[in-house]
């Protein structure tokens, strides 16, 4: 039997998503609370991998095993669960439903809040600064749906066949002192999301224009693009099937 599970959370106790030598994994987390429970070993394979620090407002994931489940399997789950990690709801699938490979779309978005805030520490990226031209960045951020290679916002060492991603949408919202970048696209590279604001904040603070930020991405060099921001800021809040 194949299950679905829709998942959150809070990543700042982790190591990522994916399981690790030596290091906690939100993966690793399930994988022993769903085990314990079903008395069984549980794999779990999620719709994508979020480095550490990295939260979900939705993750999706499917695992195989001999019962038949139903829904008081989700409180089951929970109730071992680390408080950082809620499973919300159980879904029997086909066998060949695959939670990566059959996800049509991707959304992340990265919080900053323009000040400071202790309850926000873990959730946001606290930038004091005011004077962000957000509507430049808006602008520089539509540059993005032009193009689809973009290795020039990926992590250098990779193993990847392809840095081609089809962005859909790209939008900064700024809400009082909550400013926040919302992505789509059908697949991210290793910290794309993170160059990718750390690029526009520069074009924000006019040590780029919005045609160096074009250049950046027809450079296809990681050199050319700004600084990664924290992980605490980015959250991935939706995926699509």
């Amino acid at each position: 039997m194949r299950y679905f599970i829709e998942l959150s959370y809070k990543g700042t106790n982790y190591h990522g998503w994916q399981m690790q030598p030596d290091a906690n994994s939100v993966q690793e987390e399930i994988n022993r609370a769903l085990s314990t429970i079903l008395q069984e070993e549980i794999n779990i394979l999620g719709a994508g991998r979020t480095d550490a620090g990295v939260h979900a407002s939705q993750m999706f994931a499917h695992f195989d095993c001999q019962k038949v489940l139903d829904e008081t399997y989700v409180y089951k789950f929970n109730s071992i669960l680390p408080n950082d990690i809620v499973i919300y709801d159980l879904t029997e699938v086909s066998d060949e439903t695959h939670a990566r490979f059959d996800a049509v779309s991707r959304s992340y978005e990265y919080h900053i809040w323009l000040g400071r805030n202790p309850f926000l520490l873990d959730t946001s990226w606290q930038l004091y600064q005011q004077d962000l031209n957000v509507d430049v960045m808006n602008n520089a951020a539509q540059i993005l749906l032009d193009y689809t290679n973009f290795e020039c916002f990926s992590k250098v060492k990779t193993d990847v066949k392809t840095f081609d991603c089809t962005i859909t949408h790209a939008e900064w919202k700024l809400e009082h002192k909550k400013l926040i970048f919302c992505i789509t696209a059908n697949r991210f590279l290793r910290n794309m999301v993170r160059a990718i604001v750390g690029t526009l904040l520069e074009v924000g603070q006019g040590k780029k224009t919005v045609e160096d930020f074009r250049r950046v991405i027809e450079s296809k060099k990681r050199s050319e693009a700004g600084l990664s921001v924290p992980a605490q800021g980015l959250f991935l809040t939706e995926v699509k099937y």
